[in-house]
């Protein structure tokens, strides 16, 4: 069986500058940066991107954070200062994620207020604890952890019953759990319900990369409908199944697995606020006993 590792660094700092993908909504006020990564965009710039992306006009979004319509009008053209703490209204409102307000309140002359600190950090090491034991107390069935990206952060022993002979070179640090999971090479051979399974996991991410016009995320998109599938990708429709189960060929043994998904209630830090810890639980009783057999 090959090792998966996760020791990785998976913080970066808060002061980069993340250029937006030229999707539509971006083009008429991202050119210039994109053009230019040293000209970053001004934050009305920002702010008129988000609220596009969001699809709400001046006027929903003036509502929302009762102000009048001129007042954001003249944020948006640069000829109003917003303070630091309007800034964090506008970000509330249109539930932008922590890195990108820190984005926000850079391009406003504020210093950022969420940290980001490496999951290695001393700080961070409760946190990791609590991981770990999380993921410890959920055997005999398998979980993970990932960040904004889909790296795996952390995983329990019985993942690995799941991963099977992938390819070394998805199992090399850093392991991204989508490109693992859909990669020819990878465990897509034994997902029974690959072109179901695979829908879900693309529904999943293109909702991801519309909430945070994450260029990483959008190219990974990309690279994933790229991969070649003998079964037409089914999305979710919320048809005769209550979830989508994985359902795994291993041997001579078809196993089906739901899966949950779990993130902490309250981050302050930008780190904590992308983990997503995700949970299989068995489908069926033959899936349950063949997962506590292998204990």
């Amino acid at each position: 069986m090959p090792s998966l590792s996760t020791d990785k660094p998976v913080a970066s700092t808060t002061s980069e500058v993340m250029a937006a993908r030229p999707t539509a909504d971006y083009v008429d006020c991202m050119t210039a940066r994109l053009i230019d990564p040293q000209t970053p965009a001004t934050f009305g710039d920002l702010l008129r991107a988000w609220r596009h992306r969001r699809r709400l006009s001046q006027l929903e979004l003036a509502n929302d954070v009762e102000v009048s319509t001129r007042h954001l009008s003249f944020i948006e053209t640069g000829r109003a200062r917003p303070s630091r703490e309007m800034v964090l209204h506008l970000a509330e409102h249109l539930d932008v994620p922590l890195r990108d307000r820190n984005q926000l309140l850079l391009s406003a002359g504020f210093a950022p207020v969420y940290p980001e600190s490496s999951l290695h950090s001393p700080q961070m090491m409760a946190v990791r604890e609590t991981l770990r034991r999380l993921l410890a107390a959920h055997e005999p069935f398998p979980a993970l952890v990932v960040d904004r990206w889909w790296h795996l952060v952390e995983a329990n022993a019985s993942l690995l019953e799941l991963v099977g002979d992938a390819a070394e070179h998805l199992l090399a640090p850093p392991v991204n759990v989508l490109r693992l999971s859909l990669h020819p090479e990878g465990m897509a051979p034994r997902i029974v319900n690959l072109g179901e399974w695979r829908g879900h996991l693309l529904s999943r991410l293109r909702r991801q990369v519309a909430l945070t016009a994450d260029p990483e995320l959008a190219d990974l998109l990309d690279e994933l409908t790229s991969y070649p599938c003998d079964q037409p990708d089914v999305e979710p429709h919320g048809g005769g199944e209550v979830v989508v189960p994985l359902r795994m060929r291993i041997d001579d043994t078809e196993l089906a697995v739901l899966s949950t998904v779990a993130t902490f209630g309250t981050p302050l830090d930008v780190t904590v606020a992308e983990l997503v810890i995700e949970s299989f639980f068995p489908a069926d009783e033959a899936t349950e006993a063949w997962l506590r057999d292998r204990r």
